[in-house]
């Protein structure tokens, strides 16, 4: 039924235009008595009539090419092979929706590889919290079947409850930590920068380590003029500063110490905190900062491997960066750049 009403519509114009051409015919032969007159005028018509149909076979060739050429297009395209029809700048119909068209496969190539990205991301985070999960829980497990099926004693009793307790809080870090990072790469929290005293923002980010730093006996300086103002979230660049704080006194001996040293700057704000920790690798600058990353040498310690990562992350989007210098078994040096 399609077919025979595409070819109806095909073949009316032209019965149309054939009726229109006998009337206009007959009217001529009627109403003009000279031969030689009635006879230019059929000529006449009939040269227009010869030129409307030449005209009319020519748009259907051109209109015949443009569809075949954008068959081969979308056919390259399909194949992934957008190369075949580089980038034309004529300025023709055919140009202009061969550009859209290319443009419109790079949009979807782009959305195509974001989505693959965010897959291979999704199953190693997955990957890595399976990871980080099985130790704690195996061991919460042993401990449990251990007190449920013997009779220990009371002090006994109480190291492994301890224990459990120790393993029961990085269970609880990780997912707290885990909760704050898919936020971050989701986009599901807001920043809330305003022009605030940076001296209150590493006063609060202090106080997230001191308790730990003083067990440890670990020296904490901060020298930072009270006058000075930056542009950021105080509550979440508190929480960055924090989590490089928290690595400092982590990874510093007893009797260390940790200093703070803000210097402005004609564009950033510059937040150097320096230890006298067991200082890092210059090869593992970059890996520091990956998700659930730790050294060989630190592999003892406490801790999952995001702190850096978060702190890196909330920095990025305030629109600033960290750098590291470090030296091995002398400590290191972290700096945080915000815009002022």
């Amino acid at each position: 039924m399609e077919k025979k009403g595409n070819k109806f519509q095909e073949t009316f114009p032209l019965l149309l235009a054939a009726a229109l051409g006998a009337a206009m015919a007959g009217m001529i032969w009627e109403y003009i008595p000279e031969r030689m007159t009635r006879y230019m005028f059929l000529a006449v018509l009939a040269a227009v009539f010869l030129l409307l149909a030449v005209w009319r076979a020519g748009i259907r060739r051109q209109m015949r090419g443009f569809s075949d050429d954008l068959c081969e297009i979308l056919d390259s395209l399909i194949d992934g092979d957008p190369g075949r029809w580089p980038q034309s700048y004529e300025d023709s119909l055919k140009a202009k929706v061969q550009g859209k068209l290319l443009q419109f496969y790079d949009i979807a190539d782009e959305a195509r590889k974001e989505s693959s990205r965010d897959k291979k991301t999704i199953q190693e985070l997955v990957s890595d919290i399976s990871h980080q999960v099985k130790t704690p829980m195996a061991n919460i497990r042993m401990f449990t079947g251990i007190l449920k099926e013997h009779d220990l004693p009371q002090e006994k009793r109480r190291q492994f409850l301890e224990t459990m307790e120790g393993q029961i809080g990085k269970l609880d870090f990780l997912m707290e930590s885990l909760i704050k990072m898919s936020r971050l790469e989701t986009g599901t929290f807001v920043l809330k920068p305003e022009e605030a005293k940076i001296s209150d923002t590493i006063a609060r980010a202090l106080s997230l380590v001191w308790a730990r730093a003083e067990k440890k006996g670990i020296r904490l300086d901060a020298d930072c003029d009270s006058r000075i103002t930056v542009r950021h979230d105080p509550k979440w660049t508190a929480e960055a500063i924090g989590n490089i704080l928290d690595n400092a006194v982590k990874y510093t001996p007893e009797g260390g110490s940790i200093s703070v040293q803000v210097r402005p700057w004609q564009i950033y704000t510059r937040i150097d905190i320096t230890d006298t920790g067991m200082g890092i690798d210059p090869e593992h600058y970059h890996d520091i900062f990956q998700r659930f990353y730790r050294a060989p040498e630190a592999a003892e310690k406490e801790g999952v491997g995001l702190g850096l990562y978060l702190a890196q992350e909330i920095i990025r989007q305030e629109m600033g960066y960290i750098t590291v210098k470090s030296e091995k078994g002398k400590g290191s040096t972290f700096s945080v750049f915000l815009l002022s």
